[in-house]
């Protein structure tokens, strides 16, 4: 027999505040037992019902609440934020008004200053500045500073050059006295010394010597030296070993005549100088000649062009001769020579007798050369011409030149002829791959 449920009347629950879910009614009788039995069922079903309680219902109505609360707080933070902007706005505003009217305010104040101060007032200010430099100098040169009764502006001018002289030499003694010394250095001229040269026997011998030369001449100092055809090992390795600023040049043209080797070879580093646009004293310092020190001092105080005498040994070996310039202090008034077949020549100078500013090469704008060619030795004028051709295009005349020293009365570079026979076979690097024989050997004791 199928179980049957008896439905309760709710109304009683529904007065407590309970909800619970129980089944339909029925009209159907039942024994006692079965009675008893649904009581138990239905207590047991209401101990599962779903009880709200009021404090259950306070929270749902909380969480009912919740997102509005929200979107009423968003409201009120977004309007309270677009009108905090509308103000910094407005004030931002306001200031970029303000500020024309500010700065023609100072503008204006600034003029009225400037027309309203007293002469007084700048005397005393400047006063107070030559007091504070007169407390700087020293008494031996604050006493040669008086200027008394100035009455003309002659005289105002003069009384402003001595004391503008005697300023500089304030400063150079203090500039001087600050690093120990009594004379302040001025900057050295950069030396650019072109050597061409070739394989030969007394080659290592001329740059090797030539080499402890130029290791004592003052930086900055440049050598330039230029071979034929390649560089060779031996030449590469001596300049090496030389710690002096280098620049090893090749010279790849073809020769038909050896001797417009040297002339090849200028014109490959006087190219190197113009194309790296060096600045500073060109001068042509063959291998073979004999070179005082006095002569790279001498080479720093070139402007322009400078000139002096060299001493050469003839090719008999018999005599001296001297050929250069002839100076009363600076100034070339002439020319000495004892060569008859070079008396046709316009300049009398001697490769190794000249040097001049690297910067007339590049810069004709500078010295106002008539001409934009480029400056280079000629190979197509007779031996022994190529000095004289090459100076016209560097100077116009004698008036631009320098002799050095000033009287052109020392000789500073000398040509010696010390060329051993032509093809004399040397040893590859200079060095002695066998051994020599000892024709003179140890006498042994017996």
């Amino acid at each position: 027999m199928a179980a049957l449920r008896r439905t309760l009347s709710s109304s009683k629950f529904e007065q407590e505040g309970f909800i619970v879910p129980c089944a339909s009614s029925c009209a159907i009788r039942v024994s006692p037992l079965q009675q008893q039995q649904q009581q138990q069922q239905q207590q047991q079903h209401q101990q599962s019902c779903v009880v709200l309680s009021p404090v259950s219902a306070v929270v749902s109505q909380g969480f009912a609440l919740f997102p509005l609360s929200l979107l009423r707080l968003g409201i009120n933070n977004s309007s309270q934020g677009m009108a905090d902007r509308a103000g910094k706005s407005s004030s931002r505003r306001s200031a970029w008004k303000r500020f024309p009217i500010v700065l023609g305010i100072c503008f204006i104040v600034g003029v009225l200053l400037g027309l309203l101060t007293p002469d007084n007032w700048t005397s005393s200010s400047s006063s107070d500045t030559a007091k504070s430099g007169q407390d700087l100098a020293s008494s031996d040169f604050i006493e040669g500073i008086k200027v008394e009764n100035v009455a003309s502006s002659g005289e105002v001018a003069n009384a402003l050059e001595e004391t503008n002289s005697h300023i500089n030499d304030m400063c150079k003694l203090a500039a001087g006295l600050q690093y120990g010394v009594t004379e302040v250095l001025e900057p050295h001229k950069l030396l650019i010394v072109v050597t061409p040269t070739y394989n030969r026997a007394f080659q290592a011998y001329y740059l090797t010597r030539l080499a402890h030369t130029l290791k004592l001449v003052p930086p900055p100092f440049l050598w330039i030296v230029v071979e034929m055809g390649a560089q060779s090992l031996e030449t590469a390795s001596l300049l090496r070993q030389t710690g002096i600023m280098y620049r090893h040049l090749v010279c790849e043209k073809n020769l038909t005549n050896i001797k417009d080797r040297g002339t090849h070879q200028r014109n490959v580093a006087l190219a190197h100088i113009e194309q790296h646009q060096l600045d500073g004293i060109v001068y042509f310092a063959d291998d073979d000649n004999v070179y005082t020190l006095e002569l790279f001092e001498e080479l720093r105080q070139i402007r322009r062009f400078g000139t002096w005498l060299v001493g050469m040994l003839a090719h008999s070996k018999s005599r001296t001769v001297l050929e250069g310039p002839v100076c009363d202090g600076e100034k070339v008034i002439g020319w000495h020579t004892n060569e008859k077949s070079k008396r046709l020549r316009r300049f009398h100078v001697d490769m190794s007798g000249f040097a001049f500013n690297s910067t007339i090469l590049w810069d004709p704008d500078r010295w106002h050369r008539p001409s934009l060619d480029p400056i280079r030795q000629l190979d197509t004028v007779k031996e022994g011409f190529q000095e004289t051709t090459f100076i016209e295009q560097l100077v116009a005349d004698e008036s631009q030149m320098e002799g050095r020293p000033p009287g052109c009365s020392k000789v500073m570079v000398w040509h010696l002829h010390l060329e051993t026979v032509s093809g004399l076979p040397y040893p590859s690097g200079w060095t002695m791959n066998s051994p020599l024989s000892a024709n003179l050997p140890l006498q042994q004791d017996a």
